[in-house]
């Protein structure tokens, strides 16, 4: 079984963002007892933000993003000691992995990344891989490496995503401020649990939280493979959940797969905008796969430019698809009332995504 697992800064890292060896040790052994088996396994490792702040003596994490890149490349080469020294223990060779969003949206470079870490497996390496903070814009990044683990995964024909966190799993409602929340154990493919907005929160220390691993899981179900998530101080959690009988939230593979640029597009990218569509091109896209054309446009929302992703709702307000736009919102907006000043395809079918929701 070919294994990706992402553990998250609250479960590195101490309040101050210090790195807490002991988190990474054990999970170290796990993936060593898991390589001994038989199986491939990829950590997609954050805390380096949280490890740089700690290192360089900051009191809280920078909202900037020239010091935020700063201090991830101080944090850095502080959590690839640790990775280093733990899976050498168990005879295995870490292999640090930098990736940013152009190495899955460009062709050539998600082709060269993907046979990068098929080589590192075949030799025998772990890959520990992280979002290449210090050099990523603000404009393009992940943001998150829940997203950037369900995208390793799907270039890397994974059968398990598992993401290690400080909860037990996806609940009801959130355990912290309503005592009646409870985990939810299973979501199928085709579950409206896969479309609901819950919380972007996290523990503060780090930059995703419950929302970014509900949409790691939608790409992850997208791709035909199965995820789990899981609160990371479980002892024997990573193996627990390669047998499937391990506690937290499971999410069951679908059926349909996309390409890598379709999950960017329908689950990864961050949105700048939304176009509402009248009935006539609602029912062209989802029925006929058409691209989107001026003339079904009835309003714009947003300050997009070409090149962005934006939403794409019906008269009801329901978003049913997004795609990357060929124009900029000015353009549709100053078209208003006059759909000949609008540029006559507005998203390409190739660069449109139907979502689950």
């Amino acid at each position: 079984m070919r294994v990706v697992v992402k553990i998250g800064t609250a479960s590195l890292t101490d309040e101050r963002g210090g790195i807490v060896r002991s988190a990474i040790e054990n999970l170290c052994t796990e993936v060593v007892s898991a390589v001994s088996e038989g199986h491939d396994v990829l950590i997609v490792s954050s805390g380096a933000v949280a490890a740089g702040v700690a290192a360089v003596g900051l009191d809280q994490r920078p909202t900037d993003m020239t010091t935020l890149q700063a201090v991830s490349a101080a944090g850095q080469s502080r959590l690839m000691e640790v990775y280093n020294a733990a899976l050498g223990a168990g005879g295995l060779v870490a292999a640090q992995v930098l990736l940013d969003p152009h190495d899955f949206v460009d062709r050539s470079q998600y082709l060269h990344a993907r046979r990068t870490l098929e080589r590192l497996l075949e030799l025998g390496c772990v890959p520990v891989i992280n979002e290449n903070d210090a050099i990523a814009s603000e404009e393009l990044r992940y943001g998150d490496n829940d997203r950037l683990a369900a995208l390793v995964a799907h270039a890397l024909r994974a059968d398990l995503l598992v993401l290690l966190t400080d909860a037990d799993g996806l609940f009801t409602a959130d355990p912290r401020n309503d005592p009646n929340a409870t985990l939810i154990p299973l979501v199928t493919a085709d579950d409206p649990l896969l479309a609901i907005n819950v919380t972007a929160a996290g523990s503060g220390r780090g930059s995703g939280g419950m929302a970014s691993k509900l949409a790691a899981a939608r790409i992850a179900s997208w791709s035909g493979i199965r995820t789990v998530i899981s609160r990371a101080a479980t002892v024997g959690v990573l193996g627990a959940a390669i047998r499937g009988d391990g506690p937290g939230t499971t999410f069951a593979a679908h059926t349909r797969r996309l390409t890598a640029r379709r999950l960017w597009i329908a689950f990864a990218a961050e949105v700048s905008g939304c176009i509402t569509v009248d009935d006539g091109a609602h029912a062209a896209l989802i029925a006929n796969g058409r691209s989107l054309l001026a003339a079904g446009i009835t309003a714009v929302a947003g300050d997009f430019v070409a090149g962005d992703t934006v939403e794409v709702r019906d008269t009801g307000g329901k978003v049913f698809a997004r795609g990357l736009v060929t124009c900029a919102a000015a353009e549709l907006s100053g078209g208003a009332g006059n759909v000949s000043a609008r540029p006559p395809e507005v998203i390409h079918r190739d660069d449109l995504v139907i979502v689950p929701g």
